[in-house]
């Protein structure tokens, strides 16, 4: 993975002649700064390292890659970038297998891939990684079943405990319901049983 290296007095002043000299955006990179001391009497001096994200989930793809064959199945890569979040998706001959019992393989991976990344950079990257469209459909059946709690919750005035979900699920239920007319959403419990609590306003 190339590394970008460069220093001077001014964060904004360093970025901006980097991405003129790599012709890049700062959409298009990951970086990470750090302060150095500088040679007598000519102060400190700030060092930014940047990544191209494009490098990283190329990194990211070999990595999967290389897991996935071992397991004996094919695999090939789409990437989607949606509100400055990348996804990858996995297409595999043996998409379950991926997915594993309630998405626990699939996390996995992800974990083990940002792990990578942070260890190779220095810097957390939130990557999304999906198989096929089970991200999308988990979220799809969350949304559905937030807004027909909610809507019971309008109609009975009683509170809904919705069943033990990950950070990601309940994200998207407190989102959902964000201008929900008439309900709260709070989190409540401790890891692994934390889930969302649907609540009359």
């Amino acid at each position: 993975m190339e590394k970008i290296v460069k220093e001077g007095k001014d964060i904004e002043t360093i970025l901006n002649e980097l991405l003129n000299e790599n012709k890049l955006i700062k959409e298009e990179i990951l970086w990470t700064t750090k302060e150095k001391k500088g040679k007598l009497f000519k102060g400190n001096l700030i060092e930014i390292t940047a990544y191209k994200k494009e490098d990283i989930n190329n990194t990211i793809k070999n990595f999967i890659k290389e897991i996935v064959e071992n397991m004996g199945l094919e695999i090939s890569f789409e990437i989607v970038t949606k509100d400055e979040r990348t996804t990858i998706k996995m297409y595999t001959n043996n998409n379950s297998i991926i997915i594993g019992k309630e998405g626990r393989t699939l996390k996995a991976l992800e974990t083990l891939a940002k792990q990578k990344i942070l260890n190779e950079t220095g810097i957390y990257y939130k990557i999304n990684l999906d198989v096929s469209n089970y991200k999308d459909k988990i979220q799809k059946n969350i949304e559905r079943l937030a807004k027909q709690s909610a809507k019971e919750v309008v109609k009975t005035k009683v509170a809904i405990s919705l069943d033990n979900m990950t950070s990601y699920e309940r994200r998207i239920v407190h989102n959902i319901l964000t201008n929900f007319k008439g309900v709260k959403t709070e989190s409540e419990g401790e890891e692994p049983n934390r889930h969302v609590v649907i609540k009359p306003e």
